[in-house]
C-alpha cells in the first residue's frame, strides 16, 4: 500500500503539457501509439483539471513500483479512498485478468499502451507524434514559419525534442531509438530499417544483408520487422494493386534517418515527412512507377520533389501512369518553391512543404 500512497501524492496542477489535436472526451478511454509519441502527455493534460485527490495516477514504466504488487493492493486501495474518481494506468501494456472486476464505481479509467487493448465499454483513440501544425503551434523558440520548419525537417516530431537544447537534440534522438528497442540484435535492425527509408527494398533483401553481419534466422528477423510494424514505429508503403511488390519503407520520426547515418538521404527524409502528414488524413496510402504517394480515396497523386525546377522530363515520366489511373489532383511538394504548372492539361500545385501541410 506504501507504493500506492506515494502514486496518490503526484499532482499534475503546475504541469504545462503540450495541448495536442486529439483530446481525452470519453470517461472510459484507451491511449493507443508509438512510443515517444505522447500518450502520457495527453494524460497529464487530462487530469490537470481535477483536483489531485480526484485521481490516481500510475506509471507502469516506473522502475521504483512493483506492478504486482501494485496491482494486488489496488482494489483495496480504491475503496479505502472514496475522493479518487479517475484512475490512469500509463503505459499498460498487460493487463491483469479482472481487474475492474472490483473497483465499478469509478467514474473513468484511462489507459495508454503501445498496443490495442480490447475492453468493452472502452473508447480508443491513437495517437501519433507532432504533426508540422501542433509542432509550430509549440515551437515557441523560433519567430518564423521558415525556422520552424528547418528545425522540424532536421531534428523530427516527438513532442519532447522542441524542449531540448539544440546541440542535444540529436543525441535525445539517437538515445530514444536506443529506449524503444529491446536488446542489441533489435536496435541493429531497426537501424537497418531507418536507413532504408522510402527505398524499394523487400524485408528479405534487407534480411540477407543483415545476415552478413549478425546470425540471425529468417523467421526472427520477420518477427522483428512485424513488431516494429505493429507498435506504428515502421510502415510499409505497397504498390498500388501489387501486394507482392517490394514496399517503401517509412519511419514514425522522419528524421530518425540523420541519426542512425552519416550517408546524405536528404530526399529519402523529406519524403518520410510526406508521408506521415499524408497519414494524418488518409488510412491507404499507395506509391506507384516514378509516383511517391497516391490516393485512390481522391484518385490524387503527391510527388516529393524537394529542389523542383523542370517538369518537362517529370512529365514524360508520370503521363503513363496517369493516364491509366485517370489521375485527377497532382501535388509536388518542395522545400521553398511555390507556382503553378499544367501536366497533359491538369493542374499542378507546387507547394513548399509548410504551406501543404498547414492546408491539409
Amino acid at each position: 500500500m506504501k507504493n500506492l500512497e506515494k502514486l496518490y501524492e503526484i499532482d499534475f496542477d503546475k504541469i504545462s503539457p503540450l495541448q495536442r489535436k486529439i483530446e481525452i472526451k470519453n470517461t472510459h478511454t484507451i491511449i493507443v501509439g508509438a512510443p515517444k509519441s505522447g500518450k502520457s502527455y495527453l494524460i497529464y493534460d487530462h487530469l490537470k483539471q481535477y483536483l489531485s485527490k480526484q485521481y490516481l495516477y500510475i506509471n507502469l514504466d516506473d522502475l521504483r513500483f512493483d506492478t504486482t504488487t501494485i496491482f494486488y493492493n489496488l482494489d483495496r486501495f480504491l475503496i479505502q479512498n472514496k475522493d479518487i474518481e479517475i484512475l490512469a494506468l500509463d503505459n499498460c501494456h498487460l493487463l491483469p485478468t479482472n481487474l475492474f472486476k472490483n473497483i465499478v464505481h469509478l467514474k473513468s479509467i484511462i489507459i495508454s499502451s503501445l498496443h490495442n487493448i480490447s475492453l468493452k465499454d472502452f473508447k480508443t483513440i491513437h495517437i501519433k507524434p507532432l504533426d508540422f501544425e501542433e509542432y509550430i503551434s509549440f515551437d515557441i523558440k523560433h519567430q518564423n514559419i521558415t525556422n520552424s520548419f528547418n528545425s522540424f525537417l532536421k531534428y523530427g516530431n516527438f513532442p519532447e525534442i522542441i524542449q531540448i537544447n539544440e546541440n542535444k537534440k540529436m543525441s535525445r534522438n539517437q538515445e530514444i531509438i536506443q529506449l524503444i528497442t529491446n536488446g542489441k540484435l533489435e536496435f541493429e535492425i531497426l537501424k537497418l530499417f531507418i536507413s532504408a527509408t522510402n527505398e524499394l527494398k523487400s524485408i528479405f533483401q534487407l534480411f540477407n544483408y543483415f545476415k552478413r553481419s549478425s546470425k540471425i534466422s529468417k523467421d526472427i528477423f520477420y518477427q522483428t520487422a512485424k513488431m516494429f510494424e505493429s507498435k506504428k514505429i515502421l510502415y510499409f508503403c505497397h504498390k498500388y494493386k501489387e501486394q507482392k511488390a517490394p514496399k517503401k519503407i517509412y519511419c514514425y520520426n522522419h528524421s530518425l534517418i540523420n541519426a542512425v547515418t552519416i550517408d546524405k538521404k536528404f530526399n529519402n527524409l523529406f519524403s518520410n515527412m510526406i508521408f506521415l502528414e499524408l497519414g494524418r488524413l488518409y488510412k491507404n496510402i499507395y506509391y506507384l512507377d516514378y509516383i511517391d504517394f497516391y490516393i485512390d480515396q481522391t484518385n490524387s497523386i503527391i510527388l516529393s520533389i524537394p529542389f523542383f525546377n523542370d517538369h518537362s522530363l517529370l512529365s514524360a515520366k508520370i503521363l503513363p501512369t496517369m493516364t491509366q489511373y485517370n489521375i485527377s489532383k497532382i501535388t509536388i511538394i518542395t522545400v521553398s518553391i511555390e507556382k503553378t504548372i499544367f501536366i497533359d492539361s491538369i493542374e499542378c500545385k507546387v507547394l513548399p512543404f509548410y504551406s501543404w501541410a498547414l492546408s491539409l
